[in-house]
């Protein structure tokens, strides 16, 4: 009679921890998705660091070639989220005709948030 009890303990048992299991997977893969994105954020300033409402920031994908833009807001402030980290990044600004410097973000740079403000020669 004994292994009759245990057959079924022993199920019930499974099933349990298989269910407790279940979601630390899915929080898991969650948290993962997350760390392999990145933000980048900054402000548009002039050479004497006065933000340029208006300008647009341009961020170039190098692996696909896609260009994704921003109008920056009042503070000169911009920002792009969801960037892969495995992908290098072209960023540069334009106002008026007057462009920045072009820079790279780097697949190699293993921060999460990107803080970097670009400067123009504005009129």
């Amino acid at each position: 009679m004994k292994p009759k009890f245990l057959v079924p303990l022993v199920f019930i048992v499974g099933l349990t921890g298989g269910l407790l299991v279940a979601p630390r997977i899915a929080l898991a893969s969650s948290d993962k998705s997350q760390d392999q994105t990145r933000t980048v954020v900054g402000q548009v300033l002039t050479k004497s660091d006065s933000p340029i409402a208006e300008a647009v920031v341009y961020l170039k994908n190098t692996k696909t070639l896609t260009v994704t833009s921003f109008i920056t807001e009042k503070d000169g402030g911009y920002r792009f989220h969801n960037l892969s980290r495995n992908i290098d990044y072209e960023i540069y600004a334009d106002y008026q005709g007057q462009k920045s410097s072009t820079k790279t973000i780097s697949s190699f740079d293993t921060r999460s948030n990107v803080t970097l403000n670009i400067h123009i020669d504005a009129k």
